[in-house]
């Protein structure tokens, strides 16, 4: 395990990371990124900061490879969500050190796991480590809106600074326990974002002779009906049949998954679920402006998330059967984003699996599909890159961690934070070492 003082370092970068409000919008990101560039400066690693506007600067830092080993890139993100200060018991950006845990937006998403990164980054140089191929540190901006001023920007403007053959990210490392094994989630694909509107036609009518008009949102809400009500075709793809197998040591029949899995934990089943067939959540309606108009138009905004490999293209008939031919409507497809997956069979995997072995003798690294996206999909796309999510979480349990992300008090164990600057020195060790 690192020392006491890498446990203290990482503790106090993530308390300064948190204090700087980088809530997106508006982001205001560069702050962060000049705090980590005078971290890692003065630790004598190389850094650089590119900005598409000056105030949302990405930074990244690199120890160049003195072979021709592959490169590994330890990729987060700096900005957060919106925090409410009357919901915190604790002013949301003060850092705080309470009982073990450093509390504060961002301390779990993500901003814990780029002082993390930093840190093991820091601490390998100045241990005089070498590495065959380079290793990179990219802290971006942008994630949780993605407006274009974070990673889809430097894969797209400047390539080179993150081209990379491996990179670790968020998504995974929550640490489960099912029928009596322990295991830690990595993921290593991703569901493809795929939005669409359905625009409902009627006529227009005063709301006080509802007979004389052809009211859209009566129709709208049998169509949101028919789509709460559709059961896709479920199908098993390669990260679901991997979980399965080391979660239940078989691969049963398809309709059982969900079931078998369930009986386990509750939620890992609501999990595998989501990654067995697309998803339609209706999230958004638009209708009349006036209550005594009958709207002739309602604009019904639909959440729809797609398995690695489908298309808008390909799901559109599957959409039009789901809503039926009955009600007139038009259907606008959204602009598309994720849907990447990497390899299992790979050496960023066996170090993965050898750590969760060495940290926690009998526990086993599982792969699982995240049900959303995260910014691995812009390295995938780009560049081929083999990326994980992976970010181990021994000592706050998932279903607390879950509850924390996004909201109130958010916190993360300290012990937690130097699991993980350990985590981060082992991969460079593992997938660099000259």
């Amino acid at each position: 395990m690192v020392a006491d003082s890498l446990r203290a370092e990482v503790t106090d970068l993530l308390a300064r990371l948190i204090r700087v409000d980088t809530t997106n919008p508006p982001g205001n990101e560069t702050a962060a990124a000049e705090l980590l560039r005078d971290y890692l400066e003065a630790n004598g690693v190389e850094c650089e900061l590119y900005a598409r506007v000056p105030e949302r600067a990405n930074l990244v830092a690199r120890v160049r490879g003195t072979g021709d080993g592959p490169s590994l890139l330890l990729l987060g993100h700096t900005d957060v969500v919106l925090a409410e200060p009357a919901e915190w018991s604790v002013p949301p950006f003060s850092g705080e050190v309470r009982d073990g845990e450093v509390w504060g937006r961002g301390a779990l998403d993500m901003k814990s796991q780029v002082a993390a990164e930093a840190v093991a980054l820091a601490s390998l140089v100045r241990d005089g480590f070498r590495p065959s191929g380079d290793l990179v540190l990219a802290s971006t901006a942008d994630e949780e809106v993605g407006d274009g001023f974070g990673l889809q920007w430097l894969c797209e403007a400047h390539p080179d600074a993150v081209r990379c053959e491996y990179a670790i990210n968020e998504g995974g490392g929550d640490r489960i326990e099912l029928g009596g094994a322990t295991f830690y989630q990595c993921t290593t694909a991703e569901k493809l974002t795929a939005p669409f509107r359905i625009l409902v036609k009627g006529r227009s009518g005063h709301a006080s002779m509802p007979s004389i008009a052809d009211n859209a949102l009566v129709k709208a809400a049998t169509l949101i009906e028919r789509i709460a009500a559709y059961q896709p075709e479920q199908q098993v793809q390669q990260e679901v049949e991997a979980f399965t197998r080391a979660v239940l040591g078989e691969l049963p029949p398809t309709a059982d998954i969900v079931g078998r899995l369930r009986a386990l934990d509750e939620i890992t089943g609501e999990v595998v679920r989501a990654l067995l067939a697309p998803t339609f959540s209706p999230t958004m309606i638009t209708a009349s402006h006036k209550r005594n108009v009958i709207p002739a138009l309602v604009d019904l905004e639909v959440d729809c998330r797609l398995l690695p490999g489908q298309t808008p293209a390909e799901i559109e008939p599957v959409v039009r059967a789901m809503l039926g031919d009955d009600i007139e409507y038009e259907l606008v497809f959204g602009d598309a984003q994720g849907g990447t997956r990497s390899s299992l069979d790979t050496p960023l995997w066996r170090a993965i699996e050898s750590y969760v072995a060495e940290v926690e003798p009998g526990a086993r690294a599982v792969p699982l599909a995240c049900p959303g996206f995260t910014d691995s999909h812009w390295l995938r796309d780009a560049f081929g890159t083999v990326a994980y999510g992976f970010f181990a979480m021994r000592s706050m349990p998932a279903e607390v961690s879950a509850t924390l992300i996004h909201s109130a008090d958010e916190r993360i164990p300290v012990d937690d934070l130097e699991l993980n600057v350990n985590w981060f020195r082992y991969a460079a060790h593992a997938m660099l070492q000259a």
